[in-house]
């Protein structure tokens, strides 16, 4: 039988409404690693004071 490959299949970037996924290149050990990117989905807004009665 011949030994399984040690290059990973080259996988497509991942993007949903929040977050987007990308793979990373192999590092010595062969470890292949994901890159997640966060969307933000909260707006900020600066705190004003509220009137006094």
């Amino acid at each position: 039988m011949s030994e399984p490959s040690k290059q990973r299949p080259k996988v497509p970037e991942g993007v949903t409404e929040y977050v987007n996924t990308r793979q990373m290149e192999a590092n010595e050990k062969g470890f292949v690693g994901y890159e997640t990117t966060w969307k933000s989905f909260q707006k900020e807004v600066k705190y004003q004071t509220p009137k006094k009665p």
